[in-house]
């Protein structure tokens, strides 16, 4: 009898702990995701990570067999969107897709109410593309150097827009002012959408911006491109030269980079199987062509690759805010 107690006693022990291990195998990788994953964009639409986030979105919702959400949360110069995710519970369940942008805000903004390194796990770059500088069609220029003519003609009367302070749109056309000593005015908005209306209509003459961005504009003659970063011409627009064909080999390795965030303390496990996921998404033929028609490229890290570009990038955005005197917000 005493035997038979035991033995009940035993399969109860043994029946709890395979429940648990099951739980456990529930709520891990194994089983992930079992409900709707959200994308937060922290940029209007339009926007590079919008474009890979509305891409790659339903390859991973049939992937993951789940509903996969694209949530636009612009604002603060990406501040907002990315907030959000920091602040998320850290499951797995909502991703920042993220762009350079969340490297430079640090050394423009006094305060974030979120750490970019303790806050966020870096999982993978996506992708990179390259600048343009453009202007309305009314500026009377054809290349840099007549650009450059015409601003210097009418100091600070001219202006450029940005998505906002702290942009790679801002800070990398401040960087191209200190090289040619360029007096203009910074409009910032709160999107891009409007800066581009308001480069269309004139408002702003000018913006330095993703040529994926700008690329529908241009091929339909609402705006003028000049000059591309990179060292070659891009296939898609092939008579606007490089910055380097121009005079300035300094704008040449300015490109933005795109790249998926989880909140910080999301479970490892689950980290590697969005880093898988995300890269046979990514590398589909289909997903490829559809990003390099918009003048987007893959490249892919591993989440340590990923760690070092941020915080490389966060280190030279310090320094160039320093150096060329950038007001803080």
């Amino acid at each position: 009898m005493r035997s038979k107690k035991l033995f009940l006693s035993w399969a109860v022990v043994s029946l709890y702990v395979l429940l648990g291990f099951q739980a456990i195998a529930q709520t891990g990788a194994n089983n992930f995701p079992n409900r709707p994953v959200t994308l937060v964009v922290p940029f209007t639409s339009g926007s590079g990570s919008d474009t890979i986030a509305r891409i790659v979105g339903p390859k991973l919702s049939e992937k993951w067999k789940q509903a996969v959400v694209v949530d636009n949360r612009a604002g603060a110069s990406g501040n907002l969107g990315t907030d959000k995710v920091a602040k998320a519970v850290p499951d797995g369940y909502t991703l920042l897709m993220a762009i350079d942008t969340m490297t430079m805000t640090p050394a423009i903004y006094k305060s974030l109410p979120y750490d970019p390194i303790n806050d966020l796990a870096p999982i993978s770059r996506l992708a990179v593309a390259t600048y343009v500088m453009a202007i309305n069609n009314d500026v009377p220029a054809k290349d840099l150097n007549s650009l450059f003519a015409y601003i210097k003609s009418k100091p600070g009367q001219l202006n450029y827009g940005t998505p906002g302070s702290g942009t790679p749109h801002h800070l990398n056309m401040e960087y191209l002012k200190t090289l040619r000593g360029l007096d203009l005015l910074h409009v910032p908005y709160k999107g891009l959408a409007g800066a581009q209306t308001d480069l269309i209509g004139g408002q702003v003459q000018m913006m330095f911006a993703t040529f994926n961005s700008l690329l529908p504009l241009a091929k339909s003659g609402k705006i003028k491109m000049l000059a591309v970063t990179g060292a070659k011409r891009s296939e898609l627009m092939p008579d606007v030269p490089t910055f380097t064909e121009q005079g300035l080999p300094e704008m040449e390795n300015l490109f933005p980079w795109y790249a998926v965030l989880s909140p910080s303390n999301t479970p490892k496990d689950i980290q590697a199987k969005i880093h898988k996921d995300f890269s046979d998404v990514m590398l589909m033929d289909e997903v490829k062509k559809q990003l390099s028609d918009s003048g987007i490229f893959v490249r892919l890290s591993t989440s340590d690759q990923l760690r070092d570009i941020i915080k490389t990038d966060l280190d030279r955005w310090k320094k160039l805010v320093q150096q060329a005197n950038i007001p803080l917000n």
